[in-house]
Formats: C-alpha cells, sequence, structure tokens
C-alpha cells in the first residue's frame, strides 16, 4: 500500500487541488475528468484490499469533492428568472386559456343566479339579513372594507389571502372536489353581495368597488382552479403516459402558475389597496383594472403563444426534473 501510494501520490495531490480550485480553465477541466477516473479506478482497488483505510476514507472524500465541480454545476440566476418569466410561465398560463375561461364562465353563472334571486326576491333577501343588517352591509360595512385599514397592510393581507387560496386550488386540484368548492363558494358570496345591492337599487356602488380590482382578482382564481382541474384530469386521464408521470409531469409544469400567481394578486392587492377606496372618479378605477387585465391577456396570448409553439410547456428542464426513462 505504501508502495502504491508513493506510486500515485501526485495524482492524487493534483485531484485534490483541481477539486478544491475556484475556477478551472478548459485543460484543467479535462485534466480533473482523467484524475478523477484514475483515481476512482485505484480507490477499488484499495478498497479490495484494504476496505476501511484511512487512506480509502480521504479518497472517497477527494472524489466527492471532485465529483461536484462537473456534476453540481447550477446555471445563471439571472438566466433562470428570463426563462421562467419569458418561456415557462406564460406558456404554462397559455396552455390554461380555454380551461380558464371555462371556469369564469361557470362562475359568472352562479354568481349571476344568486345576484338575480336575491336581487328579486324579498323572501330570499330577508333569508340572507335583515333589513337593518342589509342597510348597515349596504351603506357602511361594504365601503368600509376597503378603506378600514391603511392601504399597504390592506394590501399586504389581501395578497397573502389570495396567494393561498390559489395555491390551495393548484395543490388540492388533484382532489376532483376542491375546486368546484372554491369557485361555488366565492361565487355565491359574490353573487349574495350583488343581489343583496340590487335589491336596494345600489348595483353602482357594488360594480364601482369590486370591478377595479375584482377583474385581475377573480380571473387569477380562475388560473388556479383551471391549474387544480388539469392536474386531476391527468389522473383520470394519463393517456399513454403511466398515472404517476402524468400527474408529475402536470403537477410541476402547473405549480409554476402558482409561483406565476403570487406576482398576479401581488398587483391585485395593490389595485385593491390602493386604487379602489380612492377618491379617483368611478371610470378610472375601473380603467386600471381592465388595463391590469389586458396586460395579464396579452402577456399570455403573445409571450405564451410564442413559447408554446416552440415547445415550452411549463416544466422543468430535463436535469432538474428527473429523466423519466431508465438510460444506460
Amino acid at each position: 500500500m505504501d508502495a502504491f501510494s508513493a506510486a500515485n501520490g501526485d495524482k492524487w495531490s493534483r485531484l485534490h487541488q483541481l477539486a478544491h480550485k475556484r475556477r478551472l480553465s478548459g485543460e484543467e477541466a479535462d485534466e480533473l475528468l482523467r484524475l478523477y477516473q484514475s483515481t476512482s479506478a485505484h480507490l477499488s482497488f484499495i478498497r479490495s484490499i484494504a476496505p476501511e483505510s484511512g487512506l480509502s476514507a480521504s479518497l472517497s472524500a477527494t472524489l466527492a469533492q471532485a465529483r461536484t465541480r462537473f456534476t453540481g454545476a447550477r446555471s445563471n440566476v439571472m438566466a433562470d428568472l428570463a426563462r421562467f418569466f419569458v418561456a415557462a410561465l406564460p406558456a404554462a398560463l397559455y396552455r390554461l386559456r380555454w380551461l380558464t375561461v371555462a371556469c369564469g364562465a361557470a362562475f359568472i353563472l352562479v354568481a349571476g343566479a344568486y345576484a338575480l334571486w336575491i336581487g328579486t326576491s324579498p323572501e330570499a333577501l330577508r333569508s340572507v339579513a335583515s333589513e337593518a343588517a342589509v342597510r348597515q352591509y349596504v351603506e357602511e360595512d361594504f365601503i368600509g372594507y376597503y378603506s378600514e385599514n391603511p392601504a399597504a397592510s390592506f394590501a399586504g393581507a389581501v395578497w397573502t389571502n389570495n396567494a393561498w387560496i390559489s395555491a390551495q386550488a393548484v395543490a388540492l386540484g388533484i382532489t376532483g372536489f376542491w375546486v368546484p368548492m372554491i369557485l361555488f363558494t366565492n361565487a355565491q358570496g359574490v353573487g349574495i353581495a350583488a343581489g343583496v345591492f340590487a335589491a336596494v337599487g345600489r348595483q353602482d356602488v357594488f360594480y364601482s368597488y369590486i370591478l377595479p380590482h375584482g377583474l385581475m382578482e377573480l380571473t387569477a382564481v380562475f388560473i388556479a382552479c383551471a391549474a387544480g382541474l388539469r392536474i386531476f384530469w391527468a389522473m383520470v386521464s394519463p393517456g399513454p403516459r403511466t398515472r404517476g408521470r402524468a400527474v408529475a409531469d402536470e403537477g410541476r409544469s402547473l405549480i409554476t402558475v402558482a409561483l406565476g400567481l403570487v406576482l398576479v394578486l401581488f398587483v391585485s392587492g395593490l389595485v385593491e389597496g390602493f386604487v379602489t377606496p380612492s377618491p379617483l372618479p368611478v371610470w378610472a378605477k375601473i380603467g386600471i383594472g381592465l388595463a391590469v387585465l389586458a396586460a395579464y391577456w396579452g402577456y399570455v396570448l403573445v409571450w405564451g403563444r410564442r413559447a408554446y409553439d416552440a415547445g415550452e410547456r411549463g416544466d422543468l428542464v430535463a436535469g432538474d426534473a428527473g429523466y423519466s426513462e431508465i438510460a444506460a
């Protein structure tokens, strides 16, 4: 063993030096790979003779450090961010465009039905709240909700709450019942509120406060619900893929949507915290809400289609996602 160490010690020392060097030239990187291969063979030989020796442990540590140099390199952070916003996120959102519209249509049907029922039926209105409670809600509570707290803290609270709801819709969509429950309960709440205002002839107040931020906020909820339903459908109908692989592929691709919605809902929260309760004219507030919504759909339909046509689906690159087939 001493003779073997004396014959190869210089190579091992050089490998240790290269493995701990801050930067490697092209020649040094090639040398690192050659020394890694030869030292791996040396370690196998040593372990066949003295597996628990100090030399064996030392070479194992050196090889592990060298291995991280050529297998553990990460891409540039700025390049990863650029890929996320220019390719992965818009492509994932583009894939959900029609399902997003379908979720929105279902929401509007349920909310409209409740608004029509509460707004035209005195009996239904009385079952919701007393006359005094309705007056309190219409004249004070609804409007006061948007201005009772400082704008910054209110926007932060709204952002956190909506991001949490959206993350639940994506993550728990695989259950099959969570998304319909979220859509129905939110549509029911919005529809009842609209019906209460319609019953007392104050629809203008309701829409002037709900539309500036609600256009984007509700769209974000529809997007999250669409992502959850897509993951659920991958489990129900995986196609030529195994069920586990189909769910894994869709889950990785569409959790991208949950991350992107954090930013979308941040913008929506700013509008709700600073624009909705502001003294701006109603047309200006609604115009800001429409501009935010138009910017979102422009991003999806232009950037998303471009990324989708280029083959992007929102999934991780193969090296990060893991390979789905055994390779020699």
